[in-house]
């Protein structure tokens, strides 16, 4: 059996790879689909009819991810990161082969739910191969799947589906996934375990939701800050075209460079915990500072100091991204390698429901009161999360 002392560093790198790619394949279904609305609507679909066929892998990422938990939590990680992916392909497959929408919606849905899986299993694999002063270092590499998802989405998904039609566009990210289940296969090994018994081993397998709210609080917290996360990603565009009086092209282009540096932040976060032996002081600190550059953001939105609103916007999207690793790793170390699945699927649950909720909420808000009320109520929001960040507990 492969142990922790037997894997060297080229192999745990080397995993934390292949989890990145398989998270990232995950993102590019889920949300590079979305890119496919132009060439939906060109096609004489109706916006609305469009709209929801995007959104379909969402609904199936959203009402799956604990699920998943629990299946990683059973089997292990190996079989979740090779058979989501898996479930990927082949909806994708079947989804870009079908010339009837509500059969498409269907299976964007089902390609959702297999792109669940990667959540759980690709943190589980860190905090198991990573000893804890190297778990926030690559839970920040970690956490850069998604804007990269994103990003490749963004550039290969409207470009092939221009060129190719919208069923090419579809097998990208199938393609992504398909490569993901066979690097999984060939070279993830799932993280050892304690042996069975012992008083130890049935510590480990209680439910540590149970009689304590650490873990309660801790996605309590990620609920509240991802919030200003999602606000800025959403309205930054928006604002910097239409009060800032930027061009799109140009605001693309800062909204770009955010992403990259909100990666960065990410990174860096976690090799802070790793620094200082601790995931919620870093956390606590964190939130502090999403206070602050979202409330000066406001300040600078409501008094139109444009000089200071363009550096503020930028670090105020590198440090409302920089939590998620931080809370991701508390998450994962604190359930155990019994429960974590099902935490890191509890956690993921909630920051997509509360994504979800910023565009029509705050889009509403800034078409009654303005830019700078949503980035305030973000701000209050984040002020919330500050007292429930738990107290602090050293990586174990």
């Amino acid at each position: 059996m492969t142990t922790a002392t037997r894997i060297n560093e080229t192999r745990r790198w080397s995993m934390l790879g292949l989890g990145v790619f398989a998270q990232a394949a995950s993102a590019v279904f889920v949300n590079g689909v979305a890119f496919l609305l132009p060439a939906l609507t060109d096609r004489g679909l109706p916006l609305a009819t469009a709209g929801l066929l995007v959104a379909m892998p969402t609904v199936g990422l959203v009402c799956t991810l604990i699920a998943w938990g629990y299946v990683v939590d059973r089997i292990g990680e190996r079989k979740v990161l090779i058979g989501g992916p898996l479930l990927m392909l082949a909806a994708g497959g079947a989804a870009a082969a079908t010339t009837n929408d509500i059969a498409l919606g269907a299976l964007l849905f089902l390609g959702g739910v297999g792109a669940a899986s990667t959540n759980g299993a690709s943190g589980r694999l860190i905090v198991g191969w990573f000893p804890p002063h190297r778990r926030g270092l690559a839970m920040g590499i970690r956490q850069t799947a998604q804007p990269l998802g994103v990003g490749v989405g963004a550039l290969a998904v409207p470009a092939v589906a221009a060129t190719y039609g919208v069923p090419a566009a579809i097998l990208v990210p199938a393609g992504m996934a398909g490569l993901a289940a066979v690097g999984s296969l060939i070279g993830i090994i799932d993280p050892p375990r304690p042996a069975g018994g012992g008083g130890a081993d049935a510590s480990l397998r209680a439910n540590p939701y149970r009689g304590d709210a650490t873990l309660w609080r801790i996605h309590a917290v990620s609920v509240l800050l991802v919030i200003p996360q999602g606000t800025v990603w959403t309205f930054a565009l928006l604002w910097l075209h239409r009060d800032v009086g930027w061009s799109l092209a140009a605001a693309g282009i800062l909204v770009t460079v955010t992403q990259i540096l909100g990666a960065a932040g990410r990174i860096g976060a976690g090799a802070w915990s790793d620094r200082v032996g601790s995931r919620l002081g870093p956390l606590r600190i964190v939130a502090v500072a999403a206070v602050l550059s979202m409330a000066a953001l406001a300040l600078a939105a409501w008094t139109h100091m444009w000089w200071a609103a363009i550096p503020l916007l930028i670090v105020a999207s590198v440090i409302t991204v920089s939590d998620n690793g931080l809370a991701f790793t508390a998450v994962a170390e604190i359930a155990g390698p019994y429960w974590s699945g099902r935490g890191l699927g509890i956690q993921n649950t909630g920051q997509n429901l509360a994504m979800a909720v910023v565009a029509p909420a705050f889009g509403a808000l800034i078409s009654a009161s303005g830019f700078a009320a949503a980035y305030l109520l973000a701000a209050g929001l984040a002020v919330a999360a500050v007292p429930l960040v738990p107290t602090d507990r050293r990586t174990q």
